[in-house]
């Protein structure tokens, strides 16, 4: 397993207010926080690694009280600047690995797109049991390493396939549900030749490091871009529910796998 110094910056693997985006890219981001919605209604919520905080607000609208960190203040500088003032927002700067709460303190504990940049992931889980209440939800959502076209992030440690994730949280938590999003199957020529080329391009490291490197190629296979909003806002792409997905062997039909794990004290 590669480390991560804690301290490194993550600004160019972050999704920012205004980069360039597809479409699925930005129904992706929807869907995070679309699916996280109905648990987190009148409740706690706390958010680890939330970037520049583009789902924040939209889950504010229905929560009772949104906390959110990132291990990186230059990340933080968008969320805050987002935010200030908003009393139902709290950002702070944060360990994943070591959180600055009280046991107890949440009902909801989301992580999204981070779990595989942390270094000791079980460490993370086992924080997220402490923090959370007797009738918690912990939702971690992710990219899916055994989808065909998967790319590793250049700062990853470790990505996890449903047996490995699942078994991971079955440790801490009494009930585990993995769902998968974004069928994995080519539909038309164009998407069957994107994904050849992707995967070639995988295969011989030729896939930019940032986003803004991501940014031209995808200018060439999908056209215009969307500016990604500096929130999520509701209904801004279309929302199709994940599946539930057996938990006892790796997943090839989905791009995007959410882990939903419930807490037992």
């Amino acid at each position: 397993m590669k480390e991560v110094e804690l301290g490194a910056s993550y600004t160019h693997v972050t999704e920012f207010p205004g980069n360039g985006a597809t479409k699925e890219q930005i129904a992706r981001l929807y869907h995070r926080y679309r699916f996280a919605f109905e648990f987190c209604k009148g409740r706690d919520v706390l958010e680890v690694a939330c970037g520049a905080g583009i789902g924040l607000g939209y889950l504010a609208k229905v929560a009772k009280k949104v906390v959110a960190g990132d291990i990186d203040e230059k990340i933080l500088e968008t969320a805050m600047n987002t935010y200030y003032g908003q009393a139902d927002i709290e950002i702070y700067k944060l360990d994943a690995q070591n959180l600055p709460f009280k046991d107890c303190s949440f009902d909801v504990v989301l992580l999204y797109e981070a779990i595989y940049y942390l270094p000791k992931a079980e460490e993370f889980i086992s924080e997220a049991h402490r923090v959370l209440r007797g009738n918690g939800v912990l939702i971690i959502g992710m990219v899916n390493k055994d989808w065909s076209d998967f790319n590793p992030s250049p700062l990853s440690t470790k990505y996890f396939s449903v047996p490995e994730l699942y078994q991971l949280l079955s440790q801490r938590f009494s009930t585990v549900e993995m769902y998968g999003a974004f069928p994995a199957s080519a539909n038309t020529l164009k998407d069957k030749v994107i994904s050849l080329i992707k995967r070639t391009a995988v295969a011989f490291h030729l896939i930019p490091k940032t986003m803004k490197g991501k940014e031209f190629f995808k200018r060439i296979f999908y056209g215009k871009l969307t500016p990604i909003p500096t929130q999520i806002t509701n209904e801004m792409a279309e929302y199709l529910p994940p599946i539930v997905i057996p938990v006892d062997s790796p997943n090839y039909q989905y791009k995007i796998l959410y882990a939903v794990a419930r807490n037992r004290k």
